[in-house]
């Protein structure tokens, strides 16, 4: 999942990038409205979280220029004002919802979490996708019954795969919302932590979880089951 962080505060920008990446998103950011608004429309992010008062072009007119672009990116603004009318505003503009400062970090990452999914498929805080399980707030995955560890990056991917059930997924996009921009953009990187998963989720003899699509990409295989 690619998030993009729009905030002047650059400490604060730093602080919430470092805890997103933690949690295995890849993070860019951005630090003025205007700045914010072409990285929004020039990549397909999971999410936005933009910060109310920005220098050039503040988070309202950000906002409102994504959704009049007819992009429907989650955004998760951020507001020092406690004020209802300017809460009011924010989800006029097109903000999907809005956390006051100073916020409880945990209640960020649920926020964004819940963005994400409603963003995306119906799913739950728990994917289930075949035997399949994958807790994305406790960072945790299971085969049937049996808990298999991944590393950060190996659960990002394996997440970002379990929202396009079915869908086959190309390496570029893969790399776009995986992996940090100003690290490795070679495809064959994203063999290398396919191989991984495979060999943590498959089992001799049985079909792989994941289906090679040959010169494109990844589909995940088997049905879906919902969500827990």
């Amino acid at each position: 999942m690619r998030i993009l962080i729009v905030e002047d505060e650059l400490s604060m920008a730093n602080s919430l990038a470092r805890g997103l990446e933690a949690e295995g998103y890849a993070v860019d950011v951005a630090l003025d409205g205007e700045d914010g608004l072409a990285r929004a429309r020039q990549h397909p992010y999971d999410a936005v979280v933009l910060d109310l008062m920005l220098p050039k072009l503040n988070g309202y007119a950000v906002t409102k220029a994504l959704r009049d672009a007819g992009e429907r990116v989650p955004v998760l603004m951020l507001t020092a004002k406690q004020g209802e009318f300017d809460q009011t505003e924010a989800l006029d503009t097109g903000a999907d919802d809005f956390l006051s400062k100073p916020f409880s970090y945990p209640v960020l990452l649920a926020r964004l979490r819940a963005l994400i999914r409603r963003g995306g498929a119906p799913q739950g805080a728990v994917l289930v996708h075949g035997d399949l399980r994958l807790d994305s707030r406790d960072h945790r995955c299971w085969r049937a019954d049996e808990e298999v560890t991944l590393t950060p990056r190996e659960f990002a991917l394996l997440t970002y795969l379990m929202h396009r059930p079915g869908e086959t997924v190309s390496k570029n996009e893969l790399l776009d919302h995986v992996w940090d921009p100003s690290a490795e953009r070679d495809p064959n990187v994203v063999e290398v932590y396919v191989g991984y998963l495979r060999r943590k989720l498959d089992r001799p003899g049985e079909q792989s979880h994941i289906e090679t699509v040959r010169s494109y990409g990844y589909r995940l295989c088997g049905a879906a089951q919902g969500a827990a």
